[in-house]
């Protein structure tokens, strides 16, 4: 078979390559770029120090490297940029390319354009890797080989040349890579959207229209799957060009997958019960409902059900790390929102001590408060955010003095020594920060790291 990535490469001879952000994804693309005799530029705002030996074994390669804070003023001949997700496009330097004539776009969105199977996928604010996870997962127990990308797996566009037709590729993608996709898988599934990711996007209808990408750009053959119990993605029903498969755990639909006495249901027959599912929280229920929908006629229902019953689901999500002194400590570090720590607190039966707080994304927490005050016992803080949850909390209707018990603390560590001196025997202490980990970790996988690390050195 033709190599799909070599034709791309060819297409790119004679071409001045920018890549910005020398990070995970976009490492075995300048790589790739380099092998295929491309000049390539590459630009990251971190300094040296901050790089392993990879760096150095590039610029062996014929890399030319700029780092540090005017990193982007070195782009300005390129023909063809790769944006990194986390940089908006509308930075002047990034216009002022444009304007000039260059190509914007990005390894995901590259790779979507030649993926030569099936692509699966998912995004929303909360859920998006559960339920990817549990995509490929089906997949590959009814016999598919699937690669998995985006913001989980690997980067993909090096890699293209090893997918086949007969394949399928599911990806998780975030706001930041769809903000500018114009192009939509075949299989597109959005699992909820509330406020999120407002320090970067200009507002809530900036974050929506990325969103939307999914599948906007599908034609009448693509699929669609939408969360109808949430306001935003039900309206984004009208919009859809192919097929549409809604998801409720809330109501009954005419045709669709929902809930049906303690059953999920696919158009009325039954496919999955509840309590088969062995992952906690009906949020993990929902996670299951958009899969089941995405994997329409590609997965058996025992195969679905195996899976289910065997799943203990993903790293930093509602993790059981450790019990000590009949405490069970929780890591989900990847709740970043009100709205993903609220679905972590309904999951468990009794009132939690909660740890939380961290980097300030802009968005509010009103919500929170109530859920806080109907599901916490103990509540310890630290972070940016710290004193907006205090204030949700106090405001709270339902709130009364020490229900729950909140204390500041100085740091993650600080928090976990307290929350251990503060739980009995039968609680579960969890991290669940509802805000990102900027402020003191470069991501929810270190923040989440750090406080496993933390409560194994308990005593």
């Amino acid at each position: 078979m033709e190599s799909i990535l070599n034709g791309f490469l060819a297409r790119l001879k004679g071409k001045q390559v920018a890549v910005v952000g020398i990070g995970i994804s976009n490492t075995p693309l300048i790589r790739k770029l380099l092998e295929g005799g491309i000049r390539v530029t590459a630009a990251d705002k971190r300094l040296r120090a901050q790089f392993g030996g990879e760096l150095e074994e590039l610029e062996k390669l014929g890399l030319k490297t700029y780092l540090g804070p005017d990193y982007l003023d070195h782009i300005k001949d390129a023909d063809v940029i790769f944006r990194t997700p986390g940089l908006r496009p509308d930075v002047p330097q990034l216009v002022e390319a444009v304007q000039r004539g260059a190509v914007l776009t990005s390894e995901m969105e590259v790779f979507v354009s030649l993926c030569p199977c099936r692509c699966v996928a998912v995004t929303g604010s909360d859920g998006k890797t559960t339920t990817t996870t549990i995509i490929a997962g089906l997949l590959e127990a009814a016999g598919n080989r699937v690669f998995v990308g985006g913001n989980i797996g690997h980067p993909l566009l090096a890699q293209v040349d090893e997918i086949r037709p007969d394949d399928i590729v599911v990806l998780e993608l975030s706001s930041f890579q769809l903000l500018t996709m114009r192009q939509s898988p075949d299989i597109a599934v959005v699992t909820n959207i509330s406020p999120n990711h407002l320090d970067v996007h200009k507002g809530m209808e900036e974050y929506i229209a990325a969103k939307k990408n999914i599948f906007a750009w599908q034609d009448d053959g693509g699929l669609t799957v939408l969360n109808a119990d949430n306001e935003i993605t039900a309206g984004f029903a009208r919009e859809v060009r192919g097929d549409l498969i809604l998801f409720s755990r809330q109501k009954t639909l005419e045709q669709g997958v929902w809930l049906q006495n303690g059953t999920v249901v696919h158009d009325g027959h039954p496919v999955l019960r509840a309590d088969e599912i062995r992952l906690p929280g009906v949020h993990n229920l929902e996670n299951y409902m958009a899969a089941i929908a995405a994997v329409d006629a590609l997965v058996p229902d025992e195969v679905i059900q195996q899976y289910a019953r065997t799943f203990n689901g993903v790293e930093h999500r509602i993790e059981l790390c450790r019990e000590l002194n009949g405490v069970k400590y929780y890591n989900d570090s990847i709740a970043s929102s009100p709205t993903r720590t609220i679905a972590g607190l309904r999951s468990f039966r009794q009132k939690v001590v909660l740890i939380a707080g961290g980097y300030d994304k802009h968005i509010p927490y009103d919500v929170l408060g109530p859920e806080v005050v109907e599901h916490v016992k103990h509540l310890f803080l630290t972070g940016a955010t710290a004193p907006k949850i205090k204030e949700a909390v106090l405001n709270a209707p339902q709130y009364t003095p020490g229900a729950p018990d909140i204390t500041d603390c100085e740091n993650l560590q600080d928090a976990v020594q307290r929350a251990q001196a503060a739980a009995q025997p039968g609680d579960v202490v969890i991290l669940s920060p509802a805000s990102a980990s900027f402020d003191c970790f470069r991501n929810f996988m270190e923040r989440g790291n750090a406080f496993k690390q933390f409560v194994n050195e308990l005593h």
